[in-house]
């Protein structure tokens, strides 16, 4: 669906973007990451064809963007990171102004916002003012607004800037289902614990270079290194610690505050399986779950990498 080939930015001598290539298949979520100007917003704008590449080229839908930016542009649905709403308009009518804008008719429109409202969830808010709205809702109202002329693809920028929990939740839930609907979406966050829940790929953007993309599955296990068990026991926790230490590739075990356990395990998702096998023959266990790394270690791991490799030139 979308195909970025060594797109490159410049600002006078400063490059914003430096020969990035990435794909992203059709129904796909794919999670942006990296730090503040490290070239993500500046990527997004030339996806959105708001912003001119010095060089290399981004096709969607099989066209190349910038021969007829007006055509891209209707598949395209772009939320910025800072948007700007009319406060005195209704919900309704601030999507049928946009809507209308993008060349919709207001009779199609008006069939179409009642189901986009639900989506969103402000199906109640319909009739409210926009400047009565809180921050969260502001946002799902804009997410409503790049979807309103119904695009193929998104393009979100930080769309949980802001938030609160709760309405983190609420807006991952939301692109699940944008998902579940077809749409390919692309969304750069900071909050990489979400991404990884999240999206299907991601990429990894520094100092204007794509340092890693791929599959959330495949970049996850790029992370070496012990699993860490955390275990909820019923019962006899100190007896359950003292078990577990005695297991083959069990390094250590903490309680911790919850009440339960942590097991430092150096074994494979095999021997994982057997290890909460014996235990709960043993144990009541209510709750194990393993982890392996995440996303905040490898962005870490990899901007390390190149901050140490500057530094030495």
């Amino acid at each position: 669906m979308i195909r970025v080939s060594n797109l490159t930015k410049y600002y006078g001598k400063f490059a914003a973007v430096q020969g990035i290539s990435f794909a992203v298949e059709r129904g796909n979520i794919y999670g942006f990451v990296g730090p503040n100007g490290a070239g993500k917003t500046t990527t997004l704008r030339m996806l959105a064809t708001l912003l001119a590449p010095t060089s290399g080229e981004i096709t969607i839908g099989g066209v190349q963007a910038f021969v007829n930016p007006l055509h891209t542009r209707k598949l395209i649905g772009y939320m910025p990171d800072f948007f700007g709403v009319y406060n005195d308009l209704k919900v309704d009518e601030y999507l049928e102004f946009y809507g209308e804008a993008s060349g919709r008719t207001l009779g199609d429109l008006r069939r179409d916002i009642p189901s986009l409202l639900e989506l969103v969830g402000l199906s109640d808010k319909r009739q409210s003012y926009v400047n009565n709205l809180s921050r969260g809702m502001k946002q799902r109202l804009c997410l409503a607004r790049a979807l309103v002329h119904r695009p193929e693809v998104l393009l979100l920028d930080e769309p949980a800037s802001g938030l609160d929990p709760r309405a983190r939740v609420e807006l991952r839930n939301i692109l699940k289902e944008l998902q579940n609907m077809g749409k390919t979406i692309i969304i750069s966050s900071h909050i990489l614990a979400e991404l990884s829940q999240l999206c299907t790929h991601v990429g990894i953007i520094n100092n204007g270079l794509l340092a890693l993309s791929a599959p959330v599955s495949e970049v996850l296990a790029r992370v070496e290194g012990d699993s860490l068990l955390s275990i909820a026991v019923a019962d006899r926790l100190e007896e359950a610690k003292l078990w577990l230490l005695e297991q083959q590739g069990v390094r250590d075990v903490a309680l911790v505050n919850t009440g339960g356990l942590e097991a430092v395990f150096s074994g494979d998702r095999l021997a994982q399986a057997g290890l909460l096998r014996e235990m709960a023959a043993r144990f009541t266990l209510f709750e194990f779950t393993p982890s392996r790394g995440n996303l905040e270690q490898i962005f870490m791991e990899i901007t390390e990498v190149e901050k140490d490799a500057k530094a030495q030139n």
